[in-house]
């Protein structure tokens, strides 16, 4: 009798191991007091799964200030967090509910408002050479965009002096 053949690969057979270069995970959490420790629970999981220990420090610290801020502004029911690893540097991105103001001074305001709860967000960013904003929700619907670039050389380097 013939052995059997399969013409199917199996799964395990095409499964690329988890480098860096192939970071690129979203979760959607609920917009609760407890999601900013669950996304950086999670992105802790990511980052070391895919060898990316040495950018952790500043990674998980950057997750929790923006995932905070999401859930503290959005108008909705969970937010959505995005992690990335491109050209080197680690994407970070979060986006809530909360829609863009369409009056000129109201959007000013509330744009101040939210930078000034990602103060902390914003030194560890600068100190990894890094760069951070916020913005109109690119997705469909209303909301907004919160995001951050890591280069890994400036978020390993901000891990050890930390």
């Amino acid at each position: 009798m013939p052995a059997a053949v399969s013409v199917c690969p199996h799964p395990l057979d095409t499964v690329t191991p988890p480098v860096p270069e192939n970071l690129a995970y979203s979760l959607t959490v609920p917009a609760a007091l407890a999601s900013p420790a669950i996304a950086r629970a999670a992105a802790g999981v990511l980052l070391e799964a895919h060898g990316l220990r040495d950018v952790a420090v500043a990674a998980l610290q950057v997750v929790g200030e923006l995932a905070s801020c999401a859930c503290r502004f959005t108008a909705t029911e969970d937010v959505y967090l995005s992690l990335r690893y491109r050209d080197d540097a680690l994407r970070i991105t979060l986006y809530d509910g909360h829609p863009r103001h369409t009056h000129r001074r109201l959007a000013a305001a509330c744009d101040a408002r939210r930078r000034s709860t990602l103060l902390l967000l914003a030194c560890v960013v600068r100190d990894c050479e890094g760069e951070w904003g916020v913005g109109a929700s690119q997705e469909s619907g209303d909301g907004t965009r919160m995001w951050a670039v890591l280069p890994r050389d400036g978020a390993r380097a901000y891990g050890r002096a930390v």
